[in-house]
């Protein structure tokens, strides 16, 4: 049995590591693409997973099929495409470390992915199916992902989402704001940043989760809220953790394994979402909210996962 399957991009991560004189950097290259940070927190903690998507036929199409493979994530279901080229990202940081985000992808071979190429065998198998919006923004990929969001959902499984916004690859801010909005809608769970929260609405941390629970019908609604931690919440109850003391050198990917790593505290409560108590949301979110914090002390997002016997030292 698979505890969550994701669809999504798989792509590198090119990380600003000095800058010349000129200002050109150089950078290092680490796996990334948000659905695999998000599964492979799950298998650190103890789940069982597997992807859905595509990659190029080349080095680093081959490098990411291993670097999933090692971390335990099932890789049947992503194919490999000697038409296109793996997608990269180019991340750069500010003094604070936060990221600026530049990309190949015109096209990349995450965004060909076709609906044949799904293989809903791995939806069946699950108790979970997680998407991002990132598989929204070209086609085939859209219609791949809205089609196996329907599947998923006709077959009973649990929707998890991450709007993740990334504005460069949208050819406009109201095509973004779209289809965030309909990816919302379908989910059961929703995991959306501060920052997204003010793009769509312009409103508060707080009024964007209840707006997801009372507008969009989420089950249960968790907000990042960077160095300030996260807040928790669904229909009888609510909960915002802080986050542990760290020298942040890489952000990269942490609220992917805080996505991940609140998707396995949820799995271990075995609790329908209407029926999480404050002391449930506690649990989930004070652990998600050190994992990410802890994955920001090092570079990368998969490699960047704390073991789970760090992150409840700190806890």
């Amino acid at each position: 049995m698979i505890d969550v399957v994701a669809l999504g991009e798989l792509l590198i991560d090119f990380a600003a590591r000095s800058t010349d004189a000129a200002g050109y950097p150089t950078m290092a290259a680490n796996p990334g693409g948000a659905p695999g940070n998000f599964l492979a927190a799950l298998n650190a903690y103890g789940k069982k997973t597997a992807f859905l998507g595509k990659v190029g036929e080349d080095a680093f199409g081959h490098l990411l099929l291993g670097t999933l493979n090692a971390a335990g994530i099932e890789t049947r279901g992503i194919r490999v495409d000697d038409s296109v080229f793996t997608t990269l990202a180019f991340v750069t940081f500010d003094a604070q470390g936060d990221r600026s985000f530049s990309f190949a992808r015109k096209p990349g071979a995450d965004t060909r992915l076709t609906w044949e190429e799904v293989d809903t065998a791995l939806i069946d198998e699950a108790k979970v199916f997680h998407f991002g919006t990132l598989s929204l923004t070209d086609e085939p990929v859209r219609t791949a992902t809205r089609k196996a969001v329907a599947y998923a959902k006709e077959h009973g499984k649990l929707i998890s989402c991450d709007p993740n916004l990334r504005l460069p690859l949208w050819p406009n801010a109201d095509g973004a704001r779209e289809q965030m909005l309909w990816s919302l809608k379908q989910a059961d769970v929703v995991k959306i940043s501060d920052n997204e929260v003010e793009f769509l609405w312009g409103c508060t941390p707080e009024e964007g989760a209840e707006k997801l629970l009372r507008e969009f019908g989420v089950g249960l609604a968790m907000v990042t809220l960077g160095p300030d931690g996260c807040l928790l919440k669904n229909c009888q109850a609510a909960y915002r953790a802080s986050c542990p003391k760290v020298r942040p050198v890489d952000t990269t990917g942490a609220g992917d394994i805080f996505g991940g790593s609140a998707m396995a505290r949820l799995l271990e409560l075995e609790k329908p979402l209407n029926t999480l108590t404050e002391e449930n949301l506690a649990y989930i979110g004070r652990f998600a909210a050190a994992a990410a914090s802890l994955s920001t002390e090092h570079s990368g997002g998969i490699p960047s996962i704390q073991k789970k016997e760090r992150v409840l030292e700190y806890i």
